[in-house]
């Protein structure tokens, strides 16, 4: 079993708080707004929202998915802190034990903020992860970020 980090940094005009509001707190509400092609539905199976619980994620027809179950492993409102870790769905293929995200959102200082995530890829016994993977996986959490700033930027009265 190997393990493979990277970190990204994303800018965005939106503030820390309503950020972490709508990509964390409201996701499960939001996210098939923001990425309609990508996400079908999100539900709790399991929990109340803090450590622990599992949810279901459903992934549009726009998506090479079907499904996965993420655990939360930490959730700190004060912090705009995050982590979760993908246990379960098509995304681990036979590659991947486990994928976990940290993802931290911090106060730019044009009042904005920078989203700072680390994504720890677990792979099952001697399992390879090549470049263009982890450039992949870069890519997506931009167009997360994105999509979540577009849906507020086109909200502007969210919150």
């Amino acid at each position: 079993m190997g393990v493979i980090n990277f970190d990204i940094e994303i800018p965005s005009p939106i503030p820390p708080a309503k950020m972490f509001k709508a990509g964390v707190l409201d996701a499960d509400n939001l996210a098939h707004k923001m990425m309609p092609d990508a996400i079908k539905s999100v539900e709790t199976l399991k929990g109340d929202g803090g450590p622990g619980t599992i949810k279901l994620t459903t992934f549009g027809e726009g998506s090479q998915h079907k499904f996965v179950k993420q655990r939360i492993d930490a959730i700190d409102k004060e912090n705009f802190t995050y982590s979760y870790t993908i246990i379960e769905g098509d995304v681990l293929t036979n590659t991947f034990e486990s994928i976990s995200y940290h993802v931290k959102i911090v106060a730019s200082p044009d009042g904005g903020s920078i989203c700072k995530t680390r994504s720890i890829y677990t792979t099952k016994g001697d399992a390879h992860i090549s470049e263009d993977e982890i450039k992949a996986g870069k890519e997506k959490a931009s167009q997360i970020i994105k999509a979540i700033e577009a849906y507020l930027l086109a909200n502007p009265d969210y919150c």
